[in-house]
């Protein structure tokens, strides 16, 4: 079993300066360490949760066209991104000192998301320059019981909507996927 997912992702953005002032703003705050690349083959700003071991970053780049994202629509491309929070005082936290005073689109306030997973809890929100849809979330390491309980009962509500569903939640959601011997 892989044991790291996503190495890195790389954003391209319209204004690479204000960009990057938004992002030393978010990732600052969030305790990200940065480095980037000093215009080495190409322009790039990195954030990382871990440094100088990164698990995973995030990457920052110059776009070359485009025009800004509006998350509504849906557009092809990334729909959202989201960043671990340490746990739900952060989210909370992070809304009421660093979103709300930066005067930052917030779409959906800090919430619990049973049908996701047990405790899970988050904000979203956008980046006001390139249109991002970005998302704080924490997920309890052992949810108590009480969120286990809200979890199941989530699900169940969403499998009377699905009368297609033969079986359990688990056994429909989980799928077998070709292999490297296959």
């Amino acid at each position: 079993m892989r044991s790291r997912g996503v190495n890195h992702i790389e954003l391209s953005v319209l204004d690479y300066d204000a960009s990057i002032a938004f992002y030393d703003q978010l990732f600052g705050w969030l305790g990200y360490k940065s480095f980037w690349t000093l215009d080495l083959g190409y322009r790039s700003t990195y954030y990382m949760a871990r440094f100088p071991m990164p698990h995973s970053y995030i990457g920052i780049q110059p776009a070359h066209s485009g025009e800004k994202l509006h998350h509504e629509a849906r557009p092809v491309g990334l729909h959202h991104l989201a960043l671990w929070a340490k746990n739900r005082k952060e989210v909370d936290q992070f809304h009421q000192q660093f979103l709300l005073p930066q005067g930052l689109k917030v779409t959906e306030a800090p919430a619990e998301y049973p049908l996701y997973a047990p405790g899970y809890y988050g904000v979203f929100f956008d980046d006001p320059i390139n249109g991002f849809h970005l998302e704080l979330a924490h997920i309890p390491k052992l949810p108590g019981l009480g969120a286990y309980r809200r979890w199941k009962k989530a699900l169940a509500e969403a499998r009377k909507q699905h009368p297609e569903w033969s079986g359990g939640f688990m056994k429909e959601a989980i799928r077998t996927l070709p292999n490297k011997h296959q």
